[in-house]
């Protein structure tokens, strides 16, 4: 016998409703694409055509990318969501000229792509600066990075459960593909990915090379005079650390820290160090963190065809239960783990204290915040790639990237003041924005999308639609 609660007498459900709408967030998300130019930007470099039933590609990609925002894990799911969403943006495009539109992203297209972020990043970048809380920094260790553009780069892991082009066994015991990224963690925009086999080397200097260079083409000339550039153990390689040191210039101060794999030299080095050489690390906020020591290690092991002036940083802690199987002899005998860290940065101009060997370790530490990218990105249509087809999944993967772009920028140009969604995963938002549900009506001409009132995000949500169409928009 159920137990009777009262809420569901009289209540009845039925599936014969009209003029609502679900996911009504994605009216911000495609006002936000149409008037920073992204939309129009992809129209001049894809193809269009007048003939009858024609499917514009520009805006084929946008809602495309729109729908991933929303959760849209496939093209069928994409599909589905347009197919909800006539009445704000017209007629559905159905799953397979989706797919058709993806498969038409040859590289020469990809390439012409790229360059009409650039441009629209290069905008959005510009609106960044004229906010009263202006451009973002990073803060570490308690200092602010202002006027620093802090690029990290990383690869992940993409599982498939079938043997789609390009698929292959992965150094983590796993089967599928192994891209490399770069993202901006001043914004958190993704700049660039290239899609890689599964059994892509973790530390192949070309494949590093070429992201970081479409990395720094995506950053505005203007922004570019003080760049840092984090890696994890898998830059610490000859040409990558050589070329870093060649992207100065006299217009131009590009630092970076990368992780550096410890080999027996270096623990002959760590063994020399005296006790009183080590000092207590910091915790981002600046405070100390006791049971963590850095120590510099620079002169005490060194390696020939290194950049000159490379500084090594090293850190000890007591090793955790998980960590013990795998100490070297040296770590048993100490009875501490160690991990170095490889830099240039001897000073970073404007930021006291640059030099200090704390601050280091503390600035190459906040790298660890690229995974926090890569779990929001996996969270935005990167958790799958939905084709057998190696060119659709890389088209497909460019459509995820301009998603978590389109979602950045939202919170960044119109939720800035916004404490509880500033910063929001994307679950967050799409439970407080993105999936609200709306009712579609028509008055006077004009159509109205009325919010529940009772929301407790609802005056949110249209302030941030006015923030839109005050958006100056591009010429």
């Amino acid at each position: 016998m159920s137990e009777r609660t009262g809420w569901d007498r009289g209540l009845s459900v039925t599936a014969d409703g009209k003029g609502l709408v679900g996911h009504a967030g994605a009216v911000l998300l495609r006002k936000l694409a149409d008037r920073i130019g992204l939309t129009r930007g992809l129209a001049g470099v894809l193809p269009t055509s007048t003939a009858v039933g024609w499917r514009e590609r520009a805006a084929v990609l946008a809602q495309l990318a729109v729908a991933i925002v929303l959760g849209a894990r496939s093209l069928l799911e994409a599909e589905q969501l347009q197919l909800h969403h006539q009445g704000l943006f017209g007629p559905t495009v159905s799953d397979s000229t989706t797919r058709r539109v993806l498969a038409g992203l040859d590289e020469q297209t990809l390439t012409r792509i790229a360059k009409v972020r650039r441009r629209v990043r290069r905008h959005v970048w510009t609106l960044l600066h004229l906010r009263p809380c202006g451009f973002p920094s990073l803060t570490v260790a308690g200092r602010a990075l202002k006027g620093w553009i802090v690029v990290d780069l990383d690869a992940t892991v993409i599982t498939t459960a079938s043997r789609k082009e390009g698929a292959a066994g992965t150094f983590k015991g796993t089967f599928g593909f192994h891209p490399l990224a770069g993202w901006c963690a001043n914004t958190g925009e993704s700049l660039a990915m290239e899609l890689r086999p599964g059994n892509a080397g973790a530390n192949t200097v070309e494949d590093h090379l070429r992201v970081l260079a479409a990395c720094l083409e995506q950053i505005p000339r203007s922004s570019q005079s003080k760049l840092l550039i984090r890696v994890d153990g898998a830059g610490a390689t000859h040409g990558l650390l050589q070329h870093l040191e060649a992207l100065n210039t006299t217009r131009r101060m590009v630092r970076h820290t990368v992780g550096w794999k410890i080999t027996e030299e270096d623990e002959a080095a760590i063994a020399q160090l005296p006790e009183r050489a080590w000092e207590t690390s910091l915790t981002q906020g600046g405070e100390l963190q006791e049971g963590y020591q850095v120590a510099e290690l620079t002169g005490l092991s060194t390696r020939e065809g290194w950049p000159e002036g490379m500084r090594l940083i090293v850190r000890r802690v007591r090793p955790s239960r998980r960590h013990l199987k795998k100490l070297t002899a040296f770590e048993k005998k100490t009875g501490w783990r160690y991990s170095i860290t490889a830099t240039n940065i001897r000073h970073m101009w404007g930021i006291a204290g640059s030099h200090q060997i704390q601050f280091l370790d503390a600035l190459h530490r906040d790298h660890a915040e690229v995974e926090d990218r890569i779990r929001t990105g996996k969270a935005m249509g990167l958790h799958n790639l939905p084709s057998q087809s190696w060119q659709i999944n890389a088209a497909w993967m460019l459509t995820a990237n301009l998603a978590a772009d389109l979602d950045a920028w939202l919170r960044l140009l119109t939720l800035h003041d916004s404490k509880d969604l500033a910063d929001a995963e994307p679950d967050t938002m799409r439970f407080r924005l993105y999936h609200l549900p709306a009712r579609l009506a028509k008055h006077a001409r004009r159509r109205w999308l009325r919010i529940e009132q009772t929301w407790p995000w609802a005056n949110t949500f249209t302030t941030c639609w006015n923030r839109l169409g005050a958006l100056p928009a591009v010429t």
